[in-house]
């Protein structure tokens, strides 16, 4: 239970990064933390204490199985925020380019 609750505090962490931080760098590293914290807890839904590797045996009728759902949800997650963040970063730098400044709050009060 513990657990859950640590991806909890590391969501609420990556959270906290976006609201307060200017930096547009900052707030890309806040989200991936975001991120993280929920495939961690979509692979820990998936475990199961004692359980064994999904391949059914059927002499042993009392096995219990872990869930290869969520870490398949998982993996598929991790390619497409590994994109997203590439992505973000690439605007990003074009940002940064037009206007020399990573600075949020200085961005919108720029016109051009």
């Amino acid at each position: 239970m513990i657990v859950y609750l640590l991806c909890f505090v590391l969501f609420l962490t990556g959270l906290y990064g976006v609201i307060t931080r200017r930096n547009l760098v900052k707030i890309v590293i806040s989200l991936s933390i975001m991120e993280f914290s929920l495939f961690l807890f979509l692979a820990l839904i998936g475990y199961v204490e004692g359980g064994t590797v999904p391949i059914v045996d059927p002499a042993d009728t009392g096995a219990v199985y872990v869930d290869p759902l969520p870490q398949a949800m998982v993996l598929t997650a991790i390619v497409i925020g590994l994109a997203t963040t590439a992505m973000l970063m690439a605007v990003i730098i074009r940002v940064y380019r037009k206007y020399k400044t990573m600075d949020i709050r200085e961005i919108k009060n720029l016109r051009g």
